[in-house]
C-alpha cells in the first residue's frame, strides 16, 4: 500500500508540474511582477527584521530552553497555575514585547516546549504583534480615536478568550503533556528567579531597543525622539551589562566580556554611520565564544541553531509566497489589488470575513498595517472590514503558519487561524454596524 501511495505521490507531482508548465502565463507582466515581489519582500523582511529582529529573538528562545526549568514555566503559564495568573503573565509578556508575527515564533516554540500550557502559550503568540502600543497610538492617530480603541480592546480579549477557547478544544491531549513535564522537573536544578529575572529582563530590553520605531518628532515625548537617535548606544550599554551578567551567573570569562566590548567600540568607530556592521561583528564574536564554551552556555548556542534551523527556512518561504500573491504595499503582484478593495465596501460578512482572512495570510511588517489600511480606506474599504483585518492582520501570516504548524500540528493551528478569523469577522462586523 505504501509502495503504491508513493507512485501516486510521483505521477501527482508530474501531473502538477506538465500542468504548470502547459497553462502557467511565464511571460506575462502580472506573473514577473509577481515573482519579483516574491524576492523584493524576502529582501526587505531579510533587512528589517533577520538582524534586529529574528537573530535575537533565536537566541532569547534558546535560553529560554536551557536556562528556565520547565518548574517556572509550568509555575505562571502551565496548566495548574491559576487561570487569571497564566493569562495575564502571557498576555502582558507578549504586549511588551510588541514584535511582529514573525519575531514571536521562537519565544513561543521556547516557551511551549519548556511546558507553558497551550491556552497561555497562545495568548502570548497572539498579544505579541497584536498589542502593539505603538501601533495602537498610530492606529487612533491616523484611523481615528474609535478604530484606536476598538483595536486595543478587541486585541486584549482576543488573547485572552482564543487562547482558553484552545485550552478547551485540545484539554486532553494538553493533560498528558503537561503530565510528561510534571514528570521531567524533579530532575531539574532550581535556579533564583532574580537572576533569571534579569537575565531575560537584559535580553528583552535589548530586542525591544534595537526595534525602537522613528517616532513622530513633532507630536511624541522627547524621551522617545532621544531613544531613538541612541539607541545603538543604548544596546552596546545593556549589552555589556547583560555580558557582565553572564560572567556573575554563569562563569562566562569576564576577558571575553572585554575583549568583545573594545573590538566591538574599534569597529563602530572605523565604521560611523553604519551601527549594523559592529552588530554583526558582535553576534559573531558571541557565537564563537559560545561554541568554545562548555554546558549551559554551549547548550544555549546548540538551542538557538535549532531554532534557527526549525524557524528560518520556513519564514522564507512563507515571506516569498506572500510577497508574489499579495505585493508590497502600492506594488501589484499575482492578485489584483483591486480585487481586494472591491471585495472589503461595506459592511457584509463576507467582507469582514475577506478582510480577515486576507490579513490572516499577509505579512505585516511592524507597523505597516495602518499606512496599507489608510489607503484601503481612501479606496472605499469599510471601517468593520478595516478592524476585522487589523486583528487578524498583525497576529497572523502566512509564514507564521507554516512556523505554528511544526510546534503545534495541523489541527492545532487550523483552530487556531479559524479562530481568529471567525473572532476577527464578527468583531469587525459589529463595530461596522454601530459606527457606520
Amino acid at each position: 500500500m505504501s509502495e503504491k501511495l508513493k507512485e501516486l505521490k510521483i505521477l501527482v507531482l508530474m501531473v502538477v508540474v506538465f500542468l504548470a508548465a502547459y497553462f502557467v502565463p511565464f511571460g506575462s507582466a502580472r506573473f514577473l511582477n509577481g515573482l519579483h515581489e516574491a524576492f523584493f519582500m524576502l529582501q526587505e523582511y531579510a533587512r528589517l527584521h533577520v538582524l534586529l529582529c529574528l537573530i535575537p529573538a533565536l537566541f532569547i528562545a534558546g535560553a529560554v530552553s536551557v536556562f528556565i526549568s520547565s518548574d517556572s514555566v509550568m509555575k505562571f503559564l502551565g496548566a495548574k497555575a491559576k487561570k487569571w495568573l497564566a493569562y495575564s503573565v502571557a498576555s502582558v509578556s507578549g504586549a511588551i514585547l510588541a514584535v511582529c508575527s514573525c519575531t514571536i515564533l521562537p519565544l513561543f516554540s521556547g516557551i511551549y516546549k519548556r511546558g507553558a500550557g497551550l491556552g497561555p502559550a497562545i495568548a502570548f503568540l497572539y498579544s505579541g504583534p497584536a498589542i502593539n502600543v505603538l501601533a495602537i497610538v498610530m492606529t487612533a492617530r491616523i484611523l481615528g480615536l474609535q478604530m484606536g480603541i476598538a483595536r486595543t480592546v478587541g486585541a486584549v480579549v482576543f488573547s485572552v478568550v482564543i487562547g482558553y477557547i484552545m485550552h478547551l478544544l485540545f484539554r486532553k491531549e494538553e493533560q498528558t503533556r503537561q503530565e510528561g513535564f510534571a514528570n521531567q522537573i524533579q530532575s531539574e536544578k532550581g535556579r533564583p528567579l532574580w537572576q533569571t529575572l534579569i537575565y531575560f529582563g537584559l535580553m528583552i530590553l535589548i530586542l525591544i531597543v534595537l526595534n525602537w520605531a522613528n517616532p513622530n518628532t513633532a507630536t511624541s515625548a522627547p524621551f522617545m525622539n532621544w531613544m531613538f537617535a541612541h539607541k545603538w548606544l543604548v544596546t552596546g550599554a545593556i549589552a555589556f551589562v547583560f555580558g557582565l551578567t553572564m560572567h556573575a551567573f554563569y562563569g562566562f570569562k569576564l576577558w571575553k566580556v572585554l575583549l568583545t566590548a573594545v573590538v566591538v567600540w574599534l569597529i563602530g568607530f572605523l565604521y560611523q554611520g553604519q551601527p549594523l556592521i559592529p552588530f554583526v561583528m558582535a553576534i559573531y564574536l558571541f557565537s564563537m565564544w559560545l561554541v568554545l564554551e562548555k554546558g549551559e552556555l554551549h547548550d544555549w548556542l546548540d538551542a538557538t541553531w535549532d531554532f534557527a534551523k526549525l524557524i528560518i527556512p520556513l519564514l522564507f518561504i512563507g515571506v516569498m509566497i506572500a510577497g508574489s500573491l499579495l505585493g508590497r504595499p502600492g506594488m501589484e503582484a499575482w492578485v489584483p489589488s483591486r480585487w481586494i478593495e472591491m471585495a472589503v465596501g461595506g459592511n457584509s460578512i463576507w467582507a469582514n470575513f475577506f478582510a480577515a482572512i486576507s490579513g490572516a495570510f499577509m505579512y505585516f511588517a511592524t507597523l505597516t498595517e495602518v499606512p496599507i489600511l489608510q489607503g484601503l480606506l481612501g479606496s472605499g474599504m469599510g471601517k468593520g472590514p478595516a478592524l476585522a483585518l487589523l486583528l487578524a492582520g498583525p497576529a497572523l501570516s502566512l509564514p507564521s503558519m507554516l512556523v505554528i504548524n511544526t510546534v503545534l500540528g495541523l489541527k492545532k493551528t487550523a483552530a487556531f487561524v479559524a479562530l481568529v478569523v471567525v473572532f476577527s469577522t464578527f468583531t469587525g462586523y459589529f463595530f461596522g454596524m454601530i459606527f457606520a
